[in-house]
């Protein structure tokens, strides 16, 4: 009864919107009935849609208007009044907003494959925000909206999403360009992508003002290898680069603890590398032949390979310590090694306990 009463007196139709996700928002009326000489107010980034029995029948574009015949032409000849008929009329008004929707965001959920010149076929992810905009009010009421009381932007995000996913593998595909280049030109490409989606979403009333391109990136595994590629640029050549990887592995023997005999040699290679790296390059013989190939010997330290050494680097082995080399079937401790029973008999014996 409350209701009834108060849709009697009340004569303003309008929408205040408290919130930032609404595009489509119903007036409530009691049984849709509004009286005949009420004011409807329609602000900036408005559309006023009067929806009667089912059927659109007027759209008011931003500003104030007196609800009278004469300003309802479709609706009065859908309902056949007379000019000067006075009495209440049910429609139902639905109120679009037209601003600009801001709080987008995209992302592929499965990598995009395509074939690029310099790497081949290649597996690229991309994210980014994108803006959206109700050009058409009639439009996204009949393809979209419906007759929802509120129709908000997250009911309509998964369908531009999938939109975009769809558009975006052919833009990348086409781009023309490496894929070590495509940062540079991610501007280009979204302003394309906003073009190309505004056309698609046009049928539902919907236009992409703005898409912007936040990163594009490529599998793991190919941007460690991107990694050791620059590099070996920085280092300059091969023999700078082993000599770096040297290095890196005295570091790693250093941090493990239970490598003590990885440590010795480790800093017995690294001490070799640094040798060579900053030994001042002396002249070959002219005639000398080049000297015998001496035996590669491989370690086991805590469970891990290391190697492969000449055996004068293994002057710090112990009797347990596994070793193994080329002709061996399996790896086997220094003591039952004849080759190394030379090196052994030159390690101290364990001191006496204190």
């Amino acid at each position: 009864m409350f209701d009834k009463i108060r849709g009697e007196f009340v004569d303003i139709v309008e929408w205040l919107d408290d919130s930032r996700d609404t595009i489509v928002w119903r007036f409530p009326r009691y049984e849709n009935e509004i009286k005949m000489g009420a004011r409807l107010v329609v602000r900036e980034s408005q559309v006023a849609v009067f929806v009667n029995e089912g059927q659109i029948a007027d759209a008011f574009p931003p500003g104030t208007y007196t609800l009278e015949t004469q300003n309802l032409p479709i609706l009065s000849t859908l309902k056949g009044w007379k000019h000067g008929f006075h009495s209440p009329f049910k429609a139902e008004v639905y109120f679009v907003g037209t601003r600009l929707f801001a709080d987008f965001k995209w992302g592929t959920q499965n990598p995009v494959m395509i074939r690029d010149a310099e790497f081949g076929p290649i597996r690229l992810r991309a994210f980014g925000a994108y803006s959206a905009r109700v050009i058409d009010a009639r439009k996204l009421l009949t393809e979209l909206a419906g007759t929802d009381q509120q129709f908000r932007t997250e009911e309509v995000e998964g369908y531009l999403r999938q939109m975009i996913v769809s558009r975006l593998a052919p833009a990348l595909a086409t781009a023309g360009m490496p894929v070590l280049d495509l940062a540079a030109k991610q501007h280009e490409m979204g302003r394309r992508l906003a073009e190309a989606l505004s056309a698609d979403l046009a049928g539902v009333g919907i236009s992409i003002p703005n898409f912007s391109i936040e990163n594009i990136s490529l599998p793991p595994e190919v941007e460690q290898a991107l990694d050791k590629r620059t590099q070996m640029g920085i280092v300059g050549d091969l023999g700078r680069y082993a000599q770096f990887q040297a290095a890196n592995a005295v570091e790693a023997a250093a941090e493990n603890p239970n490598g003590a005999m990885g440590l010795g040699v480790g800093m017995m290679a690294g001490q070799q590398a640094a040798a060579s790296a900053f030994a001042p390059p002396t002249a070959p013989p002219p005639a000398a032949p080049p000297p015998l190939p001496s035996a590669q010997w491989y370690v086991g330290v805590g469970g891990e390979r290391k190697g492969p050494y000449d055996q004068e680097a293994l002057s710090g082995l112990t009797p347990e310590t596994l070793v193994w080399k080329a002709g061996m079937a399996q790896w086997s401790p220094a003591r039952d090694v004849p080759e190394l029973a030379g090196l052994l008999a030159q390690t101290p014996p364990p001191l006496p306990p204190a």
